[in-house]
């Protein structure tokens, strides 16, 4: 449906009301009565709204909308000195699910700064990745072990163990690099992708246990 100017800057001011609630509404309202005209206004919403669920639903408005427009305009977003805008462009992009948007998904961003951005890539990056590609994301993925606080190591993880067979020789790899927190992160991600249902937690504890033993020094006999 096409809408008109009036309602396109209706919602457009909605989107920048001082409540949540009225935000959330607006974007509702976006997704429910989708037009092109409001694309460019739900995506720049999307590079500064403070409140998560009104993201989430600013996403899911998106996805509401011809998908080629979106992801014309997502692009861009990827290169965006502001790291919400990189990060909540990605996620978005992996709602819509388009394969032909894994070429953009570049290293750089796979390895950016900002942890939101980099979890955002890695996830997005494992769900797109093209068959015959799982390896090479794999050996790029596996430069960020050891990286963050227990959310980013979980999800580097999970990205991991999406690509099954393919991560399994680069994580086990990993599992003798020289800094006991990428082997600790390794060893955990290894046990994860022999054993998906295996607690994230769980394999945290033992893997720290192993690199501690693995790394005691020898008593002689």
């Amino acid at each position: 449906m096409t809408g008109t100017p009036d309602r396109t800057a209706r919602v457009t001011a909605a989107l920048a009301a001082p409540t949540s609630s009225v935000r959330l509404q607006a974007a509702l309202a976006a997704g429910s009565d989708p037009a092109p005209e409001q694309v460019d206004a739900l995506v720049r919403r999307c590079a500064v709204e403070p409140d998560f669920f009104v993201r989430d639903m600013l996403t899911w408005a998106l996805t509401r909308h011809d998908p080629s427009a979106v992801v014309a305009r997502l692009l861009p977003e990827l290169g965006s000195d502001v790291a919400q805008a990189r990060a909540q462009a990605l996620h978005t992009l992996s709602k819509i699910g388009r394969p032909g948007t894994w070429s953009a998904i570049t290293p750089a961003l796979l390895q950016d700064g900002d942890d939101d951005v980099a979890r955002a890539a890695w996830r997005t990056a494992a769900d797109l990745v093209p068959a015959g590609e799982e390896a090479a994301l794999a050996v790029t993925l596996a430069t960020q072990l050891g990286r963050g606080d227990r959310h980013v190591r979980l999800s580097l993880s999970r990205a991991l163990v999406a690509l099954g067979d393919a991560a399994v020789p680069v994580v086990e790899r990993a599992t003798s690099h020289p800094d006991p927190g990428v082997r600790a992160h390794a060893t955990a991600t290894a046990r994860l992708l022999a054993d998906p249902d295996a607690g994230f937690d769980a394999a945290v504890d033992e893997a720290r246990r192993l690199v501690a033993l693995r790394d005691a020094p020898v008593v002689p006999g």
